[in-house]
């Protein structure tokens, strides 16, 4: 029987390292070949360890940003032979990466990547991973169907990763692809677990910091606008159940929980969770925005970075209908915000002063 490789990008990050044993468990026939950069292979590997497949994951040293994905011929023809489907999750996410970086991992080395796909001549699916922040500054409603609108963007991520779906939906007359565009992800619903404590964690870091200088939390602006969260395993659900199923190939879909609350009603469900009070002062935006420039004030606001508040105020609606469509047909679904966030709370609380959670410098 021939083999049936799974290449998957990003491993050991916190998607593919959950990923994982779902895609084995989902096709016992396959293995999986965890492409990983040079200097993560050591991490890679007591992770694989961990979670304890055997032979069925391989860590395999390679780069994205290299032609040929950085293999030696007979290495990559080998792989190409064997391989019936990809999982690109391998992006910097760092808001505030510097374009030549951004544009190396997220663009070039997506390129790469499909041009792999390409020489796959027994290739079921592409699984690549977005995410819903390729919409930039548009505002108001953003369908799945749509892309380019002529939109500008808040940081070299969101650009390159507009940059690099671009690439990704031009090969797919000839790669059966799904693209899934996540929004912001955080810990498992059930557990809280996360991987570190960034994105909305800065505002749980703001409040924890508040709550240890003896001061009541307060809301930084007017926060109206819908911030859409959703849950690891809500993610995780999702592409595997899109992986398994030959119509979701084509589709572009929204990981986003389908009726967002707005992040003054989210920061207002952290409060209490973590402090046990609401916060009954706004300071003005303005004010906030100017003091995240100085240093000194971000360390006293728990070290949050000026890019992440940005999309507190961003009023953009991201349309899920064909998600919820295919989705809901296998029973997945995001769960509401108000479900997860003791779970996420309680998490942090248990590690709020483990270095291991903290968020990248």
């Amino acid at each position: 029987m021939a083999t049936r490789t799974i290449l998957l990008t990003g491993f050991p990050g916190f998607i593919g390292a959950r990923l994982i044993p779902r895609l084995l468990d989902a096709d016992p026939q396959a293995e999986i070949v965890a492409l990983v950069e040079p200097r993560m292979v050591a991490r890679a590997e007591a992770m694989a360890a961990d979670i304890g497949r055997g032979a069925r994951l391989r860590i395999v040293p390679g780069d994205i940003t290299r032609p040929r994905l950085g293999l030696d011929e007979a290495t990559y023809r080998a792989l190409a032979a064997d391989t019936v489907a990809v999982h690109h999750l391998a992006a910097v996410y760092d808001l505030a990466v510097p374009l030549p970086i951004a544009e190396s991992v997220n663009v070039e080395g997506t390129q790469n990547v499909v041009d792999f796909c390409r020489d796959c001549a027994r290739l079921e699916r592409h699984n690549y991973v977005s995410t819903a922040y390729v919409a930039g500054l548009r505002r108001g409603r953003v369908a799945e169907s749509d892309l380019a609108a002529g939109q500008a963007f808040k940081n070299h991520y969101e650009s390159t990763k507009f940059a690099a779906e671009v690439l990704v939906r031009a090969s797919m007359d000839d790669v059966p692809t799904t693209i899934y565009r996540p929004a912001i992800v955080v810990g498992d619903s059930r557990t809280g677990e996360t991987q570190k404590f960034d994105g909305p964690y800065f505002l749980l870091r703001t409040i924890a910091a508040a709550v240890r200088r003896g001061l009541p939390p307060a809301q930084p602006g007017h926060m109206r606008a819908p911030f859409n969260v959703v849950p690891v395993d809500f993610v995780i659900d999702a592409i595997v159940t899109g992986a398994g199923d030959a119509a979701f190939a084509g589709e572009t879909l929204h990981l986003v929980d389908p009726e967002p609350i707005s992040a003054a009603d989210l920061y207002g469900l952290l409060c209490r969770e973590y402090a046990g009070v609401s916060p009954r002062l706004r300071l003005p935006w303005s004010l906030v925005d100017a003091s995240l420039r100085v240093a000194w004030m971000r360390r006293l606001l728990g070290g949050t970075p000026r890019e992440s508040l940005e999309y507190l105020h961003h009023e953009v609606r991201y349309d899920a209908s064909r998600a919820t469509a295919l989705l809901g047909r296998h029973g997945v679904r995001c769960p509401p915000t108000a479900a997860y966030v003791g779970p996420m709370v309680r998490f942090f609380r248990e590690h709020e002063d483990d270095p291991a959670y903290a968020p990248a410098r």
